[in-house]
Order: C-alpha cells, then sequence, then structure tokens
C-alpha cells in the first residue's frame, strides 16, 4: 500500500471562518478573570488617572495569556487577533509598550502591583488547598513536608542579541541580563524577579535581600509560618546568611540550604572525617543512592563555628568530564566533594519524621536543582529574549512573563489538579495538549459555543478545566 497517497484529493485553503486556535487562551483568560487578576491589575493602573482605551488590566492579563501560548514579543501579541469574537481586538505593540514603560519608570507602581499579585495569591491559594488534591505540599526523599513553603533562589542569564539599554558582558562571557528570581518549589509560580545588567554579580547581598524580601511578600500570611530557602554557591555569604538566620521570629521559622565553596580548611576537614562517618545518600523517592555518601563535617570544621551553621559533605565517584577540576584531595581519595550549609538543627524538622537524618538535608537541597527545569519553564514564557531596546519596557515585560508564570501555574493547580499528566506539566506540554488546541465558535441566538475536536485525547481535561475555572468564587 502506498503511504504517500494521502494528499493527491487534498487542497488547502485559506478561507475557513469561525475557526479559533489556540482555544487553550480561554482558560488561560478565565483564570485571570475569576481569580480577580484582571481586575486587580486594572485597579492599581486607575489610581494613575487618566482614560486610556484600554483598561491596563485587560491589557496585562492578554499579554500574560499571550506570552503563555509561546509570544516573545510585543507584536505577537497578534496571536490573539483570531480570538476577536471572544476577547474584542487585541491591543498593538505600541499599545503594548506604553502600558509596560511606566512599570519599570515607578518604583511605588510596582510596589502596588506586587500587593496587588499578594492579595490575588492569597484568594488562590485558599482555592488550591480547598480542591480535592489540597495544597501541593513538596515531597522529598519519600516524606512530605507538610505546612512548608519551598522557596528557591537563582540567577539565569538571558542572551541579547543587539544593543539594548542595560546589557553587558556577563560572567559567562556573553552578553546580555543577569536576572535573579525566587520561585515557589510547591506551587512552581515566579514570587519575584529582578532584571539586572549582565555584569551584576552572582552573590550580590543586596539583590539576594532585596529578592528574598518581596517573594516571602507574596506568600499569603496563612503559609508564612514555616518557609524554607535553598539556594546555590551564590548564597554563601557571610551577610546573607545572617539576614536568613534574622528571618525566624516567634511566629515564623526559616530554614536554609545554600551551597558552600570548599576551601583548604574545609578539605582538611573532611580528610580527618572516620571511615565509619559516611552514610549511604538517599534518592528523591526515599531509595538508597548506590554511588553517593554523606556525612558532617560541622564539628571538624572551624568555619562552621565562625559562621554559625551546620556543614553536610556530600561525596560521590568523579565523572570524566569532573577530572580536570579535581583537588589533590580528590585526586587522592577518588571522590568527588560537595558541602551545604544549614541551619537546619540535629532535631530535624518537627512533624517531619526522620528530617534529622543527613541524608534527608541532602536530599533537600539537591532538589533545588529542579530550579533549573523552572528557569527553563520561565525562559519557555517570554525571558528567552527581552524585547526592547528599552529597560524600563523590559521591566515591564518581565513582570508580564511573571504574570504568565502565575496563570499557567494557577490554571493548573485549580483546573487540572488531579491530572496526573497535566497537573504539574511543562509548557511545551500544555501548548500541545490543551493551549494551542484548534476549535470552532458557533453564535446562536446571541451565546457564543465554543467546540472542540471530539476524539481529541484531552477533551475532557479542558471541558473540566473550564467547568471548574468557571465556578471558582470571586475573591472577597
Amino acid at each position: 500500500m502506498n503511504g504517500t497517497a494521502w494528499d493527491h484529493r487534498l487542497s488547502v485553503q485559506g478561507d475557513g471562518k469561525g475557526l479559533i486556535g489556540h482555544a487553550g487562551a480561554v482558560l488561560l483568560r478565565k483564570c485571570a478573570d475569576q481569580t480577580g487578576l484582571t481586575r486587580a491589575l486594572g485597579g492599581v493602573f486607575a489610581r494613575l488617572g487618566g482614560s486610556p482605551v484600554w483598561d491596563r488590566g485587560v491589557l496585562l492579563a492578554q499579554l500574560a495569556v499571550a506570552i503563555t501560548l509561546g509570544a516573545t514579543s510585543m507584536r505577537q501579541i497578534a496571536l490573539l487577533a483570531h480570538h476577536e469574537p471572544l476577547f474584542g481586538p487585541p491591543p498593538s505593540d505600541s499599545t503594548i509598550r506604553r502600558a509596560l514603560e511606566p512599570i519599570g519608570q515607578d518604583e511605588l507602581l510596582r510596589s502596588r502591583l506586587a500587593r496587588a499579585r499578594a492579595r490575588i495569591r492569597r484568594h488562590v491559594w485558599d482555592l488550591i488547598a480547598a480542591t480535592e488534591t489540597g495544597f501541593p505540599w513538596l515531597r522529598v526523599a519519600g516524606k512530605v513536608l507538610t505546612g512548608w513553603i519551598v522557596i528557591d533562589l537563582d540567577a539565569t542569564l538571558i542572551t541579547a542579541h543587539s544593543d539594548k539599554e542595560g546589557a553587558s558582558a556577563t560572567f559567562k562571557k556573553g552578553w546580555g541580563f543577569h536576572p535573579l528570581a525566587g520561585w515557589c518549589a510547591n506551587t512552581q509560580e515566579s514570587l519575584a524577579m529582578l532584571l539586572r545588567t549582565g555584569t551584576a554579580g552572582s552573590n550580590t547581598i543586596t539583590d539576594h535581600v532585596r529578592v528574598l524580601s518581596e517573594a516571602i511578600a507574596q506568600i499569603p500570611d496563612g503559609f508564612r509560618a514555616k518557609i524554607w530557602f535553598r539556594i546555590d554557591g551564590a548564597g554563601a555569604t557571610h551577610d546573607l546568611v545572617e539576614h536568613m538566620k534574622g528571618l525566624n521570629t516567634t511566629r515564623r521559622t526559616v530554614r536554609f540550604t545554600v551551597g558552600w565553596k570548599i576551601t583548604d580548611v574545609d578539605e582538611a576537614a573532611i580528610a580527618r572525617l572516620p571511615a565509619g562517618a559516611w552514610q549511604p545518600a538517599v534518592r528523591q523517592d526515599g531509595t538508597v543512592h548506590p554511588h553517593a555518601e554523606v556525612a558532617e563535617v560541622t564539628g571538624l570544621d572551624e568555619r562552621a563555628a565562625a559562621w554559625g551553621v551546620r556543614l553536610l559533605v556530600r561525596r560521590v565517584k568523579p565523572s570524566a568530564r569532573d577530572a580536570r577540576q579535581l583537588t589533590d584531595l580528590e585526586k587522592q581519595t577518588g571522590w568527588k566533594y560537595a558541602i551545604i550549609a544549614t541551619n537546619l538543627g540535629p532535631r530535624g524538622l518537627r512533624g517531619v519524621p526522620g528530617s534529622h537524618h543527613l541524608q534527608f538535608v541532602d536530599a533537600v537541597h539537591r532538589d533545588h536543582a529542579e530550579v533549573e527545569d523552572r528557569v527553563r519553564t520561565n525562559k519557555a514564557m517570554g525571558l528567552r529574549n527581552l524585547p526592547s531596546k528599552t529597560w524600563n519596557v523590559n521591566v515591564g515585560w518581565v513582570l508580564a512573563a511573571n504574570l504568565a508564570a502565575d496563570i499557567d501555574a494557577w490554571t493548573r493547580l485549580l483546573g487540572l489538579h488531579d491530572d496526573a499528566e497535566l497537573a504539574r506539566a511543562e509548557p511545551q506540554t500544555l501548548r500541545y495538549c490543551l493551549w494551542h488546541l484548534p476549535a470552532r465558535l458557533v453564535s446562536h441566538a446571541r451565546r457564543h459555543t465554543l467546540k472542540i475536536s471530539s476524539t481529541w485525547p484531552w477533551k475532557n481535561a479542558f471541558l473540566t478545566c473550564w467547568q471548574r475555572l468557571s465556578a471558582l468564587p470571586a475573591p472577597t
């Protein structure tokens, strides 16, 4: 049978009517509207006065939806042009520019927008907690961190392919920007992001403190009692460690793990560890890792006492690409070492059995590697490239990308929370399964009906998500 004859009687025309591409946009926009985000953002801009043709809250919601669908520039808001019967005509790229620029210019405006986001987030988290699956507490090493909000801080590089304000040489010898962000590991939301020039340092204390503070401000009051920060080696500065220790209050417990740059003093302490001090490490599912071991070096390392932290060391067999970077101790012992610092005491976490074990702390910190997935997620939603030559507009675009991450996360957690495949799916998966789904718009008796394919594998997920979002109560 000739399998290449399928197109012999096929013709293609461009005169279809009532067709809607990217039908998943209705889910994203419904989430933004039903949770109150669109109205809250519009209310902030309304305080500025004036009477723009476009409601700025609607504009930002539309832009965030376009970014979630895959837009990488202001001009690509045209992705929503074929949704005009539903949303009305999309704003022009010049209108978007005029809306984004004040965000970068006015720090007070950014502060008000952040408070509006936090207010809506409080409402959304309460709704998420009320779903059948409940709030997504982190599961690490086979244990559930009930009650703990885990925040990952990490910086990423955004390459600039043209001359843009603020772009400069990066530490990886590229050219562009070096933003720092805080992600919520529980929900995969981007809580705070600071756009920085390419020359910004990896361990700049003022930037880390600012992002930490803004991330905490985004956490609803009812969820702030227990917070765990995870940072890579950029967090190993004495001032930042002291700042995080100082965040503990009578009403809030803060724990952290940070990467640790190994010095000669640390290697000397590792060398003094007895053979019996090493214990097998565990994987994220709680099973024993066959090629990694952990030990505590706190009592042998004078730097631990000076910093007031515990030091845990992990060793693994080095790979071939590690060979050129091994120290003399690592060459001598045949192991590659890494140290993390933490303020978690030897008793562990109250209510989490087994959390006092070294293996548990090591597994929690290694789960920080998932932040790289969230970095890719954010880059997939508007941050692979900054669209403007102007710094202020790019600051506004970063906010829109963060809103896109919020809407994406809320749609999944509120409408798809019990779908094992889609509840924590990455943007590309959701675009294929739901967001880019084609549909036909039918109008009758002044009502619109969006019809999707009856044979599409994720049809029920789409319909269920719409029904759940439509039933959400409005914020009070």
